[in-house]
């Protein structure tokens, strides 16, 4: 399996200017290729190749002699990135979507450096050294267990800086459980499970609303193109930052408290952007991380031997979980009464029954009768 571990750095103020040089460097070749491709196809009608691209980088360092500053594999991985790129695009375009066409990147839009194969290492005092930027100093919270494939170097909207070593290992299996679990997901509560734990909405987004406006108003107030305007969205990046961090502890507590606990892990098959897109409640959608949440419980139930299975949500919530008997179920009513067996339950939990109950009947494959001779 692959896997990604991310530790801080702190590069001296000169490693600094040499890695925002390098994302530079990285950002104009960029736009270049892309240009490349954009100019090739309208006048020749020919679609440039990854390969093609990475052909013309020896004419391109002797026209741009800073380039030879940047590790070769570094911008071997430009050219990679443009091909996926337009890859996803022409993916979209075939399944009928309305994809965007690559876009051209503005200063300091470009802020990740991949190593994908060789020029970096982390020393015996734990530091990770970089090829052309040097030994830099790095948080080595936790030891990393496998083959290191790749390197990347990323830069965030508040000048943090941080490195991420992607991983092959063998994954190390949880003992086998055969407790299975039903997960509803809401804005009342986060979570539901049907073994009866809910789990709260922390809504950090509400929280962090009133430190947000406060420092927009600020940063409304400051003149347009000068530098205290351009160093307050640093203040705005940092409230956006410490939402984020504190959404993705969450939602990694909670589901490896999950995985822990469960074999079977039933889910609803949600699309959330679509959900977002005219809806009431897109804000408290996307405050509550449902897809971040799934996303790691797929991760993690995969990595310990569990089964995730997410099953179609449709109806999951006017259904009765005893009986089967259906009927409207407004959000504003949060109790659910059946009119047929009398039931009464909160309709998240109901509901998570049965998502529990579509989750298992997924999991049983109907044998074929056998036949009798001369049948």
């Amino acid at each position: 399996m692959l896997k990604n571990f991310r530790y801080r750095i702190y590069p001296t103020k000169k490693q600094q200017r040499t890695l925002d040089a390098h994302l530079e460097e990285c950002r104009l070749l960029y736009n270049h290729l892309l240009e490349m491709r954009k100019t090739c196809y309208e006048r020749d009608g020919v679609s440039l190749s990854c390969f093609q691209q990475q052909k013309t980088y020896p004419v391109l360092k002797e026209q741009r002699p800073s380039m030879r500053e940047v590790h070769s594999q570094v911008l071997q991985n430009v050219a990679v990135r443009i091909d996926l790129a337009f890859k996803a695009f022409f993916r979209r375009c075939k399944t009928g979507e309305k994809p965007g066409y690559p876009r051209f990147k503005g200063y300091g839009r470009y802020d990740s450096l991949t190593y994908p194969q060789s020029g970096f290492s982390i020393t015996h005092d734990d530091r990770v050294c970089l090829s052309k930027i040097g030994t830099i100093k790095m948080v080595y919270h936790r030891p990393i267990k496998g083959t290191i494939k790749t390197c990347t170097v990323h830069r965030s909207s508040t000048n943090k800086w941080d490195v991420t070593f992607s991983i092959e290992y063998e994954a190390e299996r949880l003992p086998e459980n055969d407790r299975a679990v039903g997960i509803d997901v809401g804005l009342k509560t986060f979570a539901t499970l049907s073994s009866g734990e809910e789990i709260a909405n922390p809504r950090f987004f509400r929280q962090e609303k009133k430190a947000l406006a406060k420092v927009q108003r600020k940063h409304a107030k400051l003149k347009k193109g000068t530098k205290e305007r351009r160093t307050h969205r640093k203040v705005i990046a940092r409230v956006h930052e410490r939402i984020q961090w504190r959404r993705e502890n969450f939602t990694h507590q909670h589901s490896r408290k999950i995985v822990n606990q469960f074999g079977i892990i039933c889910v609803e098959d949600l699309h959330v952007n679509r959900m977002v897109h005219t809806h009431c409640l897109a804000l408290s959608i996307s405050d509550a991380a449902w897809s971040q949440f799934f996303e790691q419980l797929s991760r993690k139930a995969a990595e310990a031997g569990r089964a995730f299975i997410k099953v179609n949500p449709a109806y999951t919530t006017q259904d009765c979980s005893r009986c089967h008997h259906r009927q409207k179920m407004p959000l504003s009513v949060r109790t659910y009464h059946c009119p047929c067996c009398f039931l009464v339950i909160d309709r998240d939990l109901n509901a998570s029954y049965n998502i529990l109950g579509l989750g298992l009947q997924s999991r049983v494959i109907p044998e074929a009768p056998r036949l009798q001779a001369g049948e």
